[in-house]
């Protein structure tokens, strides 16, 4: 009975997100048919052999009004030479010294003539509708920011981890996140222009978009558009991914303020319900209770496969989703107790 115990703040918790996901999905989100100027800006950095299919993607959206603006940050290999290679007249392309990726947007900003200003990365692709679904989600004055959805390419361990740890990601945002994005990703995000000169450009952090999206929501909304996606490349390695992680999880702690849903509240909670996640399936499984962990691991499979339903995927991967959770409670706990011993240790 105790281990049904434990197991109850896991299903409510999981349940509750769950559950507003469902009901999301049956209230249709505010949208606005028009067709401003997007300026998309693909930064890059030694990417020659990804930019011409994120120049394709861009020049191949169901969207009209439209600029492309390629900044090759000081690559040292053929990426400018390939992205030149491009002849069209909604391409613009640049070559400027290193400067790292927001002085990379920043760079694209000032040639920048749209009123809307568009991201993505140079080793993604955006879907053909994206750019039109970031779009509509500008639907009153007030919001001045569009995150989209990101997905995983590759079919490496570390990669399927992270396709469906984004699925989750999507979960979470379609319930809680709809009108109040706590993260416009650089792979598919827009802004006013406004906006962006109201906070002086993209800001340079090593956790830029989310630097920049939180110094945009101080004067206006960062909203959500669920069916605008874009596929990204991810670490393939599990070293690959601490140090990727290892870098935002410092620069978020950073920036993060108080609140019970948001910043350190929020994170301190889930870490609670991480530890549980990764002592009560070992427990479950060395005891008589092997029944407790089948609910338990067929309420995590349910949860993902209506996710994979509706946001795409495969469905044999949304059934091993218990262990990857399992995986990624170990090592986000794991990330974030360093997270927290280098803020009380003063390096951040």
């Amino acid at each position: 009975m105790k281990q049904l115990l434990l197991l109850l703040p896991i299903i409510l918790w999981d349940g509750y997100f769950f559950l507003n996901y469902l009901l999301s999905l049956r209230k249709p989100h505010p949208t606005k048919e028009w067709e401003p100027k997007v300026s998309l800006i693909i930064p890059a950095y030694n990417e020659g052999r990804n930019i011409l299919r994120a120049i394709n993607a861009a020049l191949k959206q169901d969207y009209t009004n439209l600029e492309v603006i390629v900044v090759d940050d000081g690559s040292e290999d053929e990426t400018y030479e390939r992205a030149s290679s491009v002849s069209d007249s909604r391409l613009k392309v640049i070559r400027i010294e290193h400067r790292g990726k927001a002085g990379a947007l920043n760079a694209g900003l000032m040639l920048a003539s749209g009123d809307i200003i568009a991201l993505t990365d140079a080793d993604s692709f955006l879907e053909r509708n994206a750019l039109r679904e970031l779009v509509r989600r500008f639907y009153s004055e007030e919001v001045l920011g569009v995150g989209g959805q990101v997905r995983v390419m590759g079919r490496s361990i570390p990669e399927l981890i992270q396709d469906l740890e984004h699925l989750r990601i999507a979960m979470f945002r379609r319930a809680k996140e709809l009108d109040d994005l706590s993260l416009a990703p650089g792979p598919i995000s827009a802004f006013k222009r406004e906006a962006l000169e109201k906070i002086g450009g993209f800001v340079e952090d090593i956790v830029e978009d989310y630097a920049t999206t939180k110094a945009v929501k101080e004067f206006g909304k960062v909203v959500y558009a669920p069916k605008a996606r874009v596929w990204t490349e991810m670490p393939r390695t599990l070293r690959e991914l601490w140090r990727q992680r290892k870098r935002w999880i410092l620069g978020d702690i950073e920036k993060m303020g108080g609140g019970f849903t948001k910043d350190w509240g929020f994170m301190l909670l889930s870490d609670v319900i991480a530890i549980l996640d990764v002592l009560l399936p070992p427990l479950l499984l060395f005891t008589n209770f092997w029944w407790v962990l089948l609910l338990w691991w067929g309420f995590e499979a349910l949860t993902m496969l209506v996710s994979t339903a509706v946001e795409g995927g495969k469905f044999r991967n949304a059934l091993l989703f218990p262990i990857i959770l399992w995986f990624l409670a170990v090592f986000y706990l794991s990330l974030h107790l360093y997270g927290y011993g280098t803020k009380l240790s003063g390096k951040i």
